[in-house]
């Protein structure tokens, strides 16, 4: 019986891609690019002046991202739950529950980031707007202190996700310079 050559294993339809399918592909890393630039404007609408136009911009900005990162969020757990690519575990016992662990905790966290970010906005004074085409009307009245507490607890969380992130990035490169098993290349496109 004959084998099939290496070079062929690769796009043989017998042998499984070890990648994700593509748009789990795509959804991871717009996930990415959504969360870095909601953060990167958070930091730098501090060095506009209160009630400048500069400032209320970027402020816009991060809403509207913010509702595109709840729909991205919306699509990826959709597709996760039905036809994207399910790969078998890079890791047994401890290294795989932390692993689902830290990728369930994100969701959580970015889940509980998104809403807690609608809430704040609805409780201020400023509309929910998206990218100045339309605006969610708020269901509540104006309450400066809700607002408040709702926005440092984003704060917050906003922090939790980047460390959280960051050590699912440095897994990853682990993974892929230390251990050479493949698992980064598994989200790369």
């Amino acid at each position: 019986m004959d084998r099939v050559p290496a070079a062929l294993q690769e796009t043989s339809p017998i042998t499984p891609d070890p990648r994700y399918d593509r748009v789990t592909i795509a959804l991871h890393w717009l996930t990415v690019l959504l969360v870095v630039t909601l953060w990167l404007l958070a930091q730098v609408w501090d060095l506009a002046p209160k009630g400048s136009a500069a400032r209320h911009a970027m402020q816009a900005l991060h809403v509207s991202f913010g509702l595109v990162l709840v729909a991205t969020l919306t699509l990826r757990v959709v597709w996760r739950a039905g036809p994207g690519r399910r790969l078998p575990p890079a890791d047994a016992g401890l290294l795989q529950m932390a692993a689902k662990a830290v990728h369930w905790g994100l969701y959580a966290l970015l889940g509980a980031q998104a809403g807690l970010g609608v809430f704040g906005r609805w409780f201020s004074k400023d509309p929910l707007a998206f990218f100045w085409l339309f605006a969610i009307p708020s269901p509540f009245a104006r309450d400066k202190a809700l607002e408040d507490g709702l926005i440092s607890i984003h704060d917050t969380i906003a922090t939790i996700i980047l460390i959280v992130a960051g050590l699912h990035a440095a897994a990853a490169l682990w993974h892929h310079y230390v251990r050479r098993d493949g698992v980064l290349r598994r989200m790369l496109p």
